[in-house]
């Protein structure tokens, strides 16, 4: 294959800006703010659990405190009831009287047992509303900073995006006067060499793999003409001549 020389210098300025772009890629995919983000929503998500967790366990505490007051009512308002009676003379039977008087004495005995659970009850209560209160803060808080961590990203990905967008342009400016078919072949050695399709020969030496070529390679570089389109004999990658080549 041949190129005029300048079209092959040309792939030089083409490949500088692929490996931008690369490197804009890799970078845009590897923001720090992205493991950020996934531990701290990790983190939201286990809180927002516990939040709803701690808010059911407050609901139940607060019903079973209900019920557990209107036990003690109903026990309250059934002594008075009985107590009425007894004071009321209407209980004639001195058995119907001692009977009431044992209810009497049992119920006092029941409502204070059930007045213990509520205050026990309460206590829970206490306890359950502190539990909310802590982590629904702690829930807000993290939202809060897994907003600003998605901001952190928002404005470094835009950030990298309007480079992109600027070497792309670049890119197609270089891109458009280079032949097809070297392009096509430059695209082709891009895909299976790492990124790297065109390297330059730089004091003999191939700056894509490295490798300085053999005497006999340089005598063959020497001897090709100057639009031959030159390839690396260890990494076949296009080999690029300049002023710096060491020939």
């Amino acid at each position: 294959m041949n190129a005029a020389p300048a079209d092959q210098i040309r792939l030089l300025d083409l490949q500088a800006l692929d490996a931008r772009l690369d490197q804009l890629a890799h970078r845009r995919e590897n923001l720090p703010e992205h493991a950020e983000i996934q531990k701290r929503n990790a983190d939201l998500t286990e809180l927002r659990s516990l939040t709803v967790a701690a808010e059911t366990q407050l609901s139940d505490t607060k019903r079973e405190l209900v019920k557990a007051e209107q036990d003690v009512e109903q026990v309250r308002t059934r002594a008075a009831r009985n107590q009425q009676r007894m004071d009321s003379g209407s209980v004639n039977s001195a058995k119907d009287l001692a009977n009431l008087q044992h209810e009497v004495g049992a119920l006092a005995k029941r409502q204070g047992d059930l007045e213990d659970v509520v205050l026990e009850i309460m206590e829970r209560l206490e306890s359950s509303e502190t539990r909310v209160t802590e982590m629904t803060a702690r829930r807000d808080d993290a939202q809060h900073s897994t907003a600003e961590a998605e901001a952190r990203r928002d404005a470094a990905t835009a950030e990298i995006d309007a480079e992109v967008a600027k070497v792309t342009r670049e890119r197609e400016t270089v891109a458009v006067v280079i032949p097809a078919d070297l392009l096509k072949v430059y695209t082709r050695l891009r895909q299976t060499q790492n990124g790297v399709g065109a390297a330059r020969l730089f004091q003999r030496r191939c700056e894509g793999c490295r490798v300085e070529l053999s005497i006999t390679d340089l005598r063959e570089v020497r001897a090709a003409a100057p639009d031959t389109v030159l390839r690396c004999e260890n990494c076949s990658r296009i080999l690029i001549r300049t002023a710096d080549s060491g020939l």
